[in-house]
């Protein structure tokens, strides 16, 4: 089998090579769910064993990705697995690969620090911080945060963008956001505030058994 192949995929009715958007947003949530994960175990615990396997097989993924072919990136073969029943979204491929050799360079940074060094330091903070943020606004919203500064390196306009943002000629208005729909999501959050203010101490209790709640024996 030839893997060195040209990066994206050639797909009828495109004059570019492109990946599927799709694709691309269910690996980033598979990665956003472990990294997460491993943040909160160190927060909740101090262990760090968990984000270390995660950096290094987050490397071994982009690797796969940037230097030999996105089909072969595990978590993009276990997000096309997850999406293989909804139509494609293609997108252009060169701001993708753009955004995932940013993503490499901080992989490669995270791995000699914390695996290979064994350290932690405001570094690999701002890194974990940048990662997992990265990871949620492609996984969430399909805002792909590396694909924003491919126009700062490159010349040509990215083509293909998610939601056709690289092309407002092309693109479809939204429903524009009235006044009232700001006004329920102010109040929504100063319902939260209210909420933190009055039942933080009733919140914060431990849940009792339901058992022991309804006065049955066990």
């Amino acid at each position: 089998m030839n893997i060195s192949k040209p990066f994206g995929e050639q797909v009828d009715g495109f004059t570019i090579r492109v990946l599927n958007e799709r694709e691309v947003r269910a690996s980033a949530g598979i990665l956003f769910a472990v990294m997460f994960s491993a943040v909160a175990l160190i927060e909740l615990k101090g262990n760090y064993l968990l984000l270390k396997y995660f950096i290094s097989l987050f490397l071994v993924d982009f690797i796969f990705r940037v230097f030999v072919h996105p089909r072969f990136s595990p978590t993009l073969i276990l997000g096309r697995m997850i999406v293989s029943n909804q139509n494609p979204e293609w997108v252009g491929a060169a701001q993708k690969k753009f955004a995932w050799m940013i993503g490499l360079a901080l992989a490669s940074v995270m791995f000699v620090l914390m695996v290979v060094i064994n350290s932690r330091s405001i570094i690999s903070s701002v890194i974990c911080g940048m990662c997992v943020l990265f990871l949620f606004f492609e996984s969430a919203f399909g805002i792909c945060l590396g694909c924003l500064c491919y126009r700062w390196f490159y010349k040509e306009r990215a083509q293909y963008c998610p939601g056709e943002i690289c092309d407002t000629a092309s693109r479809q208005h939204s429903p524009k956001i009235t006044a009232l729909q700001m006004a329920i999501v102010a109040g929504f959050i100063i319902l939260t505030l209210v909420m933190i203010y009055f039942f933080n101490d009733l919140f914060s209790l431990p849940p009792r058994s339901l058992w022991d709640v309804g006065g049955f024996k066990r």
